[in-house]
């Protein structure tokens, strides 16, 4: 779908709007970005763009816009202009933005610490996205509000960059509040990915980096295939969009092939993992963001990868990595499977869960006055609703790749 690379106020039509800029770094933030658009979309006082940051992991950003066709400012012209509100969920480049920033979290639970690279010589890693690395510039504040999802993060934040409280505001996570509301929904999403009756799915799930389950991905995939009786499982494979965009789609797809081909399926960076995690009957993760949004599911967790190194040890992450099962190379599948379903500690993931949002339905409501209170607007005299997932695509093989499959299509872009 082709998208306007044009200033927003140009040749316009509805004058005096306040401009509102989304900043999209990478494909992961600009999927999070997303949930705040609905809370906007009809205040015709309002006019949104959006631009792609520098970032290493920019590469899929564009896939993350709207699919209906958006207002895209190239990043050096968005620096350049004065904008009402900037919205972003990452700190590179922020600020040259000539707006109040709201910054919103990337991830959940702020579990991963800062890359060593990142850290002065001489300091400790920090909470990824809390450090003042992250948040100030010049000895000030880059942000003019810090969006969290839970007063835990107050804690981390007087921690990490003190500085940075008075801008700090607990408003929920987008993710758990959809996910939450999604829930009665399972059945629909089975069937709608393809699942018979009495089938169950194992979704596999990979963050980004060396301490990732997909750096050991040739060890796992293939004891799935051969342990797995396939009219009993479906088994699908979730890779973060970072890892899709450092290696590029085309390595990705070659080297999954074989597997695809003996049925596993890949989810394509760019779908919206949620309504597979909540239709999921086990999950195989690491300290990635899906294993810890699959405590408010019905999925049984087995950990496959666990960095302790990389992990803030006071994260929710950390505390699910001491509750949640750990795969075993020694024993069978099935038997691992089975005993995760039958020790499912519920009470302990219910714990954990909580530890996601301290407002549990109410970010929706609280993004909302956040967005209007900075943009100096009264909001429209509607509650705003959270609204369902709609339903994931069928899984499936995905389409024949010319140079090593049957079929004479190209591996998808």
């Amino acid at each position: 779908m082709p998208r306007e690379h044009r200033d927003p106020g140009q040749w316009a039509t509805l004058t005096g709007r306040k401009k509102v800029l989304v900043v999209i770094h990478t494909e992961v933030y600009g999927q999070r970005l997303r949930d705040l658009l609905p809370l906007v979309a009809a205040d015709l006082r309002i006019q949104v763009a959006f631009t792609i940051a520098p970032h290493a992991f920019n590469s899929g950003a564009v896939r993350s816009l709207p699919s209906h066709g958006s207002t895209v400012i190239p990043w050096e012209e968005a620096v350049r202009s004065e904008f009402d509100l900037a919205i972003a969920a990452g700190s590179q480049g922020m600020e040259q933005v000539r707006a109040p920033l709201i910054r919103m979290p990337h991830g959940i639970g702020h579990m991963k610490l800062s890359r060593t690279a990142d850290a002065p010589e001489g300091t400790p890693r920090t909470v990824g996205g809390l450090g003042r690395t992250y948040l100030m510039r010049d000895g000030r504040v880059v942000p003019k509000s810090l969006a969290l999802a839970h007063h835990d993060d107050l804690a981390e934040l007087a921690r990490s960059c003190p500085e940075a409280l008075p801008a700090a505001e607990v408003v929920g996570d987008a993710s758990h509040d959809r996910i939450t509301v999604s829930l009665p929904l399972r059945e629909r999403y089975r069937r709608a990915m393809g699942l018979r009756p009495g089938q169950r799915l194992l979704l596999v799930s990979s963050t980004w980096g060396t301490g990732s389950s997909f750096n050991r991905l040739d060890a796992l995939l293939p004891r799935l295939l051969t342990e797995l009786p396939p009219e009993e499982y479906r088994i699908a494979l979730l890779v973060h969009p970072n890892v899709w965009s450092g290696h590029g789609h085309w390595q990705m797809y070659a080297w999954l092939e074989a597997f695809r081909q003996r049925g596993i399926a890949v989810v394509p960076p760019e779908a919206d993992w949620r309504a597979a995690l909540i239709a999921a009957d086990w999950l195989i993760g690491d300290h990635g963001s899906v294993t810890l949004y699959a405590t408010l599911t019905r999925a049984r967790i087995l950990l496959a990868r666990f960095p302790e190194a990389d992990v803030n040890p006071r994260s929710p992450g950390a505390e699910l990595a001491g509750a949640a099962p750990a795969l075993s190379p020694a024993h069978p599948l099935t038997e691992q499977l089975a005993y995760a379903a039958a020790e499912y500690p519920a009470a302990e993931y219910a714990r954990i869960a909580a530890r996601i949002s301290s407002v549990p339905g109410e970010f929706n409501q609280r993004m909302r006055a956040l967005l209007y209170r900075v943009l100096g607007l009264g909001q429209p005299a509607f509650a705003p609703v959270t609204r369902p997932l709609p339903p994931p695509a069928p899984l499936g093989l995905a389409p024949e790749a010319g140079p090593w499959g049957s079929g004479g299509t190209e591996i998808p872009a």
